[in-house]
């Protein structure tokens, strides 16, 4: 089997880490696979870097004025699509398209004419919408049936000038629609749904939840109080790659407000310019791609405060519950399905009251059947699935 995958990135964040493990597996059992990537850098071999760096800031530039994200970099989009040629793939994965480094309806018009089988795995709204990659916090719900004025403008893929979300609502609707055979999958049953309400409803949809690699979280000892200056406090962590509103940044300085003064609120993935704009009461820890140590962190916890606004299967809660931590989260998206009374609770969305009293009743919960889900996550078996499903649709 031959397998070409084409994402954002590889290697890193959550999205490359899958396109990476995938591969990976492919390979373990005697097949082959192309990862094509438009960000970053990366030594393994079989994979394609599409356009440079100039290529990806030129297309970031023009959807800063134009609101045109995904309709750009057509000769790269070209070239990638002679690579795809040259592989000759029986499967084709697309993961997530947007990011400044493709022209959707070029790439699209290629898989229309050939009969190679292609799954896309939508790991947010992206593909449906005129505009954003989420809309929830907005309760906007236009993209059910044309979106326009957009309330998401702003917010990436940002644009500072025009408002084109009904253009590219209909090129996207015309792009996205058509292909022979297609099908999506997606991380959440929330997401999935929300595919049946948009163009792409036609299309058969799978429910395929992330996974996380065991071997790293799980339950970890370490000196991360020493490093941290964390005391013996119990501790509510909190942990994005990016802390925005859509991640509930406000929610948790709001929070801690509150805090009895036997928790201590750590926050990890924040800027320097957030750390140093923290209230005492914060303990904020940069970007990290120090794996144990977040484990360690978990591990220290109390609970993960998950206070996001929008989500499509976070696998932070993963992570957490592997780590043998409860989760606390809003009722939002994907966030709450990896969840049961058990290892986890879920409240409102902006509830921040009902967030105090279920940090009380965190420490009810069982932490060894927070390990037991975790473990059911582990990233081997969940990227397997996808062998299966590429079995499948070639068996067809």
């Amino acid at each position: 089997m031959k397998v070409f995958q084409i994402n954002t990135v590889y290697g890193s964040g959550s999205t490359g880490r899958i396109v990476a493990g995938l591969k990976q597996l492919l390979e373990k059992r005697g097949d082959t696979c192309v990862a094509a990537y438009g960000r970053g850098d990366t030594q393994d071999k079989d994979t394609y870097k599409i356009g440079s760096l100039w290529d990806m800031y030129v297309h970031g530039i023009f959807t800063r004025i134009t609101d045109r994200t995904g309709f750009y970099s057509k000769k790269k989009t070209k070239k990638l699509i002679e690579k795809i040629e040259e592989s000759k793939p029986n499967i084709i994965h697309l993961h997530n398209l947007h990011g400044y480094y493709l022209h959707v309806p070029t790439l699209f018009d290629y898989l229309k004419k050939s009969d190679t089988p292609v799954i896309w795995t939508l790991h947010d709204c992206w593909p449906f919408t005129g505009h954003c990659a989420y809309y929830t916090k907005a309760g906007c719900g236009k993209w059910k049936s044309g979106c326009s004025h957009c309330p998401e403008k702003k917010v990436y893929p940002a644009s500072k000038v025009l408002d084109n979300s009904l253009r590219n609502y209909g090129d996207k609707k015309a792009a996205f629609t058509g292909v022979k055979n297609l099908t999506i999958v997606t991380p959440s049953a929330w997401l999935a749904g929300e595919v049946k309400q948009s163009f792409l409803k036609d299309y058969q949809v799978q429910v395929l939840p992330n996974g996380i690699d065991t071997t790293l979280f799980c339950p970890t000892q370490g000196d991360v109080r020493e490093k941290y200056h964390l005391g013996d406090h119990k501790l509510l962590l909190a942990v994005a790659n990016q802390w925005t509103a859509r991640k509930g940044y406000e929610d948790y300085l709001a929070l801690a407000v509150h805090l009895p003064e036997e928790y201590q609120l750590v926050m990890v993935g924040l800027t320097e310019a957030q750390i140093k704009a923290l209230p005492e009461n914060i303990v904020g820890i940069g970007k990290t791609e120090n794996a144990q140590e977040l484990a360690q962190l978990y591990t220290e916890s109390m609970a993960l405060l998950n206070l996001t606004y929008e989500d499509n299967f976070p696998t932070v809660n993963l992570e957490a519950l592997a780590c043998g931590t409860p989760v606390i989260t809003y009722r939002t998206g994907g966030s709450p399905e990896a969840l049961d009374g058990n290892i986890g609770i879920v409240v409102e969305v902006g509830d921040l009251d009902a967030v105090q009293k279920a940090i009380f009743q965190a420490q009810l919960l069982q932490r060894d059947k927070c390990v037991q889900a975790g473990k059911e996550y582990d990233t081997k078996v969940r990227l397997g699935k996808y062998l299966d499903l590429y079995d499948t649709i070639l068996s067809k």
